[in-house]
């Protein structure tokens, strides 16, 4: 046999070698990512990092969410990300989907919701592409059947418990029975270790994963002065940082610092879960995104609203392929994170997932404004509770949230917007047995609390009088906000003439991008929202 030359053979050894990496980058590349999902109900633009982004005096210096920010560091901050709607089950149902609330049939409302099977969901093509799928906690409800768009309770991972959904309450419990206060804690976010633990156990070796955390208890009902009790926080550093919609009042200072106090509990509990997925070995390929449903309930301007406190959302994501270390502004909306899954564990997306991936912003390497398509927010909202008085109806709205704008359309402003402010009736005041209670009724579409107790009992008083007409009235037809002058959205100037050159191309744009998408408010004079099962009293599915 022929002896090579030395030459020949470092030619080989190095074919060899460039073919070996070549390999090793092809297995790398076939290596579809995991990913996490944290989802928290209630959470809107809350977040300690956003203190950084939005300047001197931002009530968000108070928020402490330390594991957050420090995803956020090492991966990307959104400061313009919003929901498509402000209200759990319909941003669910567009979450889920990848589309426009409007577009996923009777899945667009809250009370009454049904699923429609027939439209794919990222969970389930995920799970149908080779991952092992999985929630703890909540992903579509109420609606029927729950956790739709999951597969129900088929992928569900929960043998630990739901105490966590009832944060402050549990732990608070347990501090009145003598458990230390970490102690008590600890019970709660070892409940979120088992139930993450069993979930990656149950997995196949090598096995790509997307994993759901959707704790509900940044929803109310917490426990008042919970905020200070468990995580210290101050209601008084809340002092001359609340927004302009609220009342810079002692009883409303608490009950902004309490729901700070849930929120953090979430971000304790996403320490919990890098911590498995460091310990199983999975934490350098696992996309990681956090966000919430929508802004705070019981608060004006909130949950239910298509304002900024209402729509804007926390959101941050890193993970593999995915360059850190940025801020990004483009205006994102929660949707998009359905064809991002999918682009990242290479699925097609599918037919009328109107959503559009962020691959190219998670890749491009560029901070602050990146793709300049991404220029604007959609958002809208049907119904939500809405009081039996006025027969179950929705109160329909759209939007388009621009960097200097927002203009709102309001198709029924005959309607209150948040339900009938009159059911506590004004012949005379009600008691504090009964307030509580009653503001589950009135003004139904803002959940009860300390705050809209305190605009109820005082609502005729010079001090609270202004933030409850704000907040409850009826409002106009049209409305544009310059968020130049105005970032708390409190002067309309749509009639202004000044404005009627914004008004008329941001209406085109609005109603433009509603008829692309179908949306059924636009036809019949919006029969199909406003007929059962939409409107009146809710159906069930047999």
């Amino acid at each position: 046999m022929k002896r090579l030359a030395r030459s020949q053979i470092m030619q080989i050894l190095s074919a060899a070698i460039v073919l070996s990496l070549v390999l090793t980058e092809t297995a790398e590349a076939a290596k579809r990512p995991n990913i996490l999902f944290c989802f928290a109900d209630d959470w809107g633009r809350q977040a300690g990092i956003y203190a950084k982004t939005d300047g001197a005096g931002s009530y968000n210096d108070v928020v402490r969410t330390p594991n957050f920010d420090r995803i956020a560091g090492e991966g990307i901050l959104f400061t313009n990300a919003s929901v498509n709607a402000p209200s759990c089950t319909p941003c669910r149902s567009s979450l889920l989907s990848g589309r426009n609330f409007w577009e996923t049939g009777t899945g667009a409302i809250l009370i009454g919701a049904l699923w429609d099977d027939s439209i794919p969901t990222w969970p389930l093509l995920l799970r149908d592409s080779g991952y092992h799928i999985g929630k703890a906690y909540k992903v579509w409800s109420p609606g029927t059947p729950v956790d739709a768009g999951i597969g129900g309770r088929a992928h569900a991972y929960e043998p630990a418990g739901r105490k966590f959904n009832g944060f402050s309450q549990y732990v608070s419990g347990r501090v009145s029975r003598g458990v230390k206060l970490e102690n008590a804690k600890q019970e709660l976010f070892n409940e979120v270790r088992r139930n993450f633990q069993a979930f990656l156990a149950a997995k196949k070796d090598d096995q790509p994963f997307a994993f759901w955390f959707g704790p509900t208890n940044v929803h109310r009902k917490w426990i008042k002065g919970s905020g200070k009790k468990l995580w210290n926080i101050d209601p008084d550093d809340l002092k001359g940082k609340m927004p302009a919609f609220l009342p810079d009042v002692p009883v409303v200072r608490e009950d902004l610092a309490d729901y700070f106090g849930e929120i953090a509990a979430f971000d304790a509990a996403l320490a919990v879960l890098e911590d498995e997925l460091r310990k199983a070995g999975e934490l350098e390929n696992t996309i990681i995104a956090i966000s919430g449903d929508h802004g705070p309930p019981g608060f004006p301007h909130g949950k239910c609203n298509l304002y900024d406190f209402g729509t804007r959302v926390s959101l941050a994501i890193k993970g593999p392929g995915i360059v850190g270390g940025r801020i990004v502004h483009d205006f994102v909306g929660i949707p998009d994170l359905a064809p991002t899954f999918l682009d990242a564990g290479g699925v097609k997306i599918p037919k009328g997932m109107s959503a559009r991936s962020l691959s190219n912003v998670l890749k491009s390497g560029k901070g602050g404004w990146v793709d300049p398509q991404r220029d604007a927010n959609f958002t809208g909202r049907e119904r939500h509770v809405h009081s039996a008085r006025e027969g179950m109806l929705p109160y329909p709205q759209r939007a388009i949230r621009t960097k200097d704008f927002q203009f709102v359309i309001n198709f029924r402003p005959d309607r209150w917007p948040l339900g009938d402010p009159f059911l506590l009736g004004s012949d005379k005041e009600p008691d504090s047995n009964t307030l509580t209670n009653k503001t589950f009724v009135t003004l139904a579409d803002e959940d009860a609390g300390p705050t809209k107790a305190w605009l109820v009992t005082n609502r005729d008083k010079p001090e609270a009088k202004p933030f409850f007409d704000h907040a409850y009235s009826k409002r106009p037809r049209e409305e544009l906000f310059d968020m130049r002058k105005d970032p708390h959205q409190m002067k309309n100037v749509a009639t202004d003439p000044d404005y009627a050159d914004f008004v008329k191309s941001l209406r085109s744009r609005l109603m433009k991008r509603l008829q692309e998408t179908n949306d059924p408010r636009l036809k019949d004079d919006g029969k199909f929202f406003e007929t059962p099962p939409m409107a009146g009293p809710p159906t069930r599915r047999k």
